[in-house]
């Protein structure tokens, strides 16, 4: 029987009704992600651990977000390895990304009342470990803050995805292949860089007046960052590209 999972906001913090049932397709994102694999009809991630979830009695039949919360349907983990091997449960890969099938009314900031940015259908990429995952009409939901959603993929490239709020997407500059001296290095030798060049920024965090503050960067800069600061990914040609706050950033570099 499945347990009740928190990693995030509560349970307690959404509002269940008896009418309705939503029906999307789902997205799933890894830590590491080719996203040019993936077909746009279905699209399917590799993720990393699957976890239980609530389950929520048959007589509820829609959840709706409280707040600045939003309710992400997500897709069943890999049972297959990419060669045909099949998984056992606690082998399965977890989804990090699926489809926005319901938001909050919002929060108030001061005196405003500010709306989630976020449309329901977009197809989003989350935080690894954000939120709280339920099992509603026999499929997994997670309920989590706006704030734990990096961003929205536009197209099936990752290149295009559009960060959300303070965060900022950065093509990662490619790791040396040889030592000083000339030795070749492999890729688990390689150093992991931490240098990169922004490609997308956020519309900027809340003020406490709820406007936004736009970042202290731009497209095209060149940034120097926390080295195990954010989420990568990989692009359709093998690019590396990283999504991560603007606060993980050091120097900008020229």
């Amino acid at each position: 029987m499945a347990s009740l999972q928190v990693s995030g906001a509560g349970v307690g913090a959404v509002a269940f009704a008896a009418k309705g049932k939503a029906s999307i397709g789902a997205l799933r994102l890894p830590s590491v992600v080719t996203v040019g694999e993936v077909r746009p009809a279905r699209r399917a991630f590799r993720g990393l651990v699957v976890r239980a979830a609530t389950v929520v009695a048959p007589k509820y039949t829609t959840l709706k977000p409280l707040a600045d919360r939003v309710l992400v349907k997500i897709n069943s983990s890999e049972e297959k390895t990419t060669g045909g091997i099949l998984l056992p449960t606690t082998a399965q890969s977890k989804p990090q990304g699926g489809e926005v099938v319901a938001v909050g009314e919002g929060r108030i900031i001061g005196d405003k009342k500010v709306d989630v940015s976020i449309q329901v259908g977009a197809q989003v990429v989350y935080s690894k470990y954000a939120g709280t995952e339920v099992e509603l009409n026999d499929h997994n939901h997670l309920v989590l803050k706006e704030d734990d959603i990096i961003g929205i993929l536009e197209t099936d490239d990752v290149k295009d995805m559009k960060p959300l709020n303070d965060r900022v997407l950065i093509k990662v500059a490619e790791a040396e292949d040889k030592t000083p001296g000339g030795l070749l290095l492999t890729e688990t030798t390689k150093e992991k860089p931490s240098i990169g060049t922004v490609v997308a920024v956020g519309p900027g965090p809340l003020d406490e007046e709820g406007k936004r503050s736009p970042l202290s960067v731009s497209a095209g800069s060149t940034v120097l960052y926390s080295k195990y600061a954010g989420s990568e990914f990989k692009g359709a040609d093998g690019t590396n590209y990283i999504v991560l706050r603007v606060s993980d950033l050091m120097a900008v570099l020229s």
